[in-house]
């Protein structure tokens, strides 16, 4: 079902479409943390990537849980987005032969993954407080919050070191 399927008709199908979306996002971006956290030579880089790999497994079993509160099982369909982002990220990480240089274009995906999140995270925190879904709200709610403080996280850790050793 994509995204302007005939199978969507409904503000709940949408919903539902997008939740199915980011469930999927969410794994992809579990199998690709461990490579990042491989590539990563900062030590600093390497443990945010390893509490942001824990921090996407407990966002996961949030997803299960929205999805629970709705009587569904959890379900996740094809993101084009997200495989592409999480595709360019490794083409840009495996022509970088500088490891300083490495580690600045690792967090420029990382925070290309977490813009995507947050903006995901938001639609269906909004979708769900509208139509009435409160537990699929809070929930989304406490990730977005985990996923703009990592973006926020890996800018500082940009903007104090990273850019500047990789320049």
């Amino acid at each position: 079902m994509g995204l302007f399927s005939p199978d969507i008709e409904t503000m709940e199908d949408l919903f539902k479409h997008q939740l199915q979306d980011v469930y999927y996002a969410e794994k992809q971006i579990l199998k690709a943390l461990p490579d990042m956290i491989e590539k990563a030579t900062d030590p600093e880089l390497k443990q945010g990537f390893q509490t942001h790999l824990a921090e996407t497994e407990r966002q996961v079993e949030r997803l299960r849980q929205a999805f629970q509160s709705l009587g569904q099982e959890p379900k996740g369909v094809d993101c084009p987005a997200i495989d592409g982002i999480i595709e360019e990220a490794n083409e840009v990480a495996g022509e970088v032969g500088d490891k300083e240089v490495l580690d600045a274009a690792l967090i420029a995906a990382a925070q290309a993954v977490e813009h995507y999140e947050i903006t995901r995270y938001g639609t269906l925190a909004a979708w769900a407080k509208q139509l009435g879904h409160t537990e699929c709200a809070r929930l989304f709610e406490e990730t977005l919050a985990e996923e703009r403080a990592t973006d926020k996280k890996l800018t500082e850790l940009a903007e104090r070191k990273i850019n500047q050793r990789a320049a």
